[in-house]
């Protein structure tokens, strides 16, 4: 067993109760595979976020990817803060997220961002189940990205995402961020944060 498959193991959740071996499994890594991305899982991703559940079924999620070494990729990557920058390199693929802000009423659509997560949602399991990581950024410069990809009025870009097989090499991280990658994973409580007949 090599050093990524050994920390892929050891990053399967300690769960308290037993659930779905691919969430169990899925975690964000911060270095991938060289491998490209196979244009069929791709494919594949976002057609798990096309079914994926929405409001009214009005679908407001978008998304703006593109693969390394093209200037698309270049541009995302100038997007990112300075820490997200430093890693996000290694992905062979990387994402902007956006939602429509509004209804074709003109209405505010207040569970857009909520329907863009279920569609992340969607599309990480998928991805999982094809050995795909996503790695989910919030440390974008959401204002440069709109700029930068002529992002049309109405739509707001909400995060970015690495995305790169698993398998990656660790030791082109830093020290600080390989120490990050083999960690112990930690979630609060199922006590803290769900609460039977009335808020605790």
């Amino acid at each position: 067993m090599n050093i990524s498959e050994q920390i892929q193991l050891e990053n399967i959740a300690a769960c308290e109760y037993e659930i779905f071996a691919l969430l169990k499994q899925r975690y964000s890594p911060r270095t991938f595979k060289e491998a490209s991305i196979k244009q069929q899982h791709i494919n594949q991703i976002f057609e798990a976020a096309r079914w994926s559940a929405s409001s009214n079924n009005i679908q407001p999620w978008r998304f703006i990817y593109a693969e390394r070494n093209t200037p698309a990729y270049d541009k995302i990557l100038s997007c990112l803060n300075d820490f997200n920058r430093e890693w996000a390199t290694n992905a062979p693929l990387l994402m902007l997220t956006a939602y429509k802000e509004e209804t074709e009423d003109g209405v505010e659509n207040f569970h857009a961002l909520h329907d863009l997560g279920f569609a992340i949602g969607s599309m990480t399991m998928q991805a999982q189940y094809m050995g795909i990581a996503l790695h989910s950024m919030a440390g974008v410069d959401w204002e440069k990205a709109q700029d930068v990809f002529n992002v049309p009025e109405g739509y707001h870009i909400a995060s970015a995402i690495a995305v790169g097989y698993y398998g990656g090499e660790i030791e082109k991280l830093s020290e600080e961020l390989q120490e990050q990658e083999i960690n112990e994973r930690k979630r609060i409580r199922q006590r803290d944060f769900a609460f039977k007949e009335q808020w605790d």
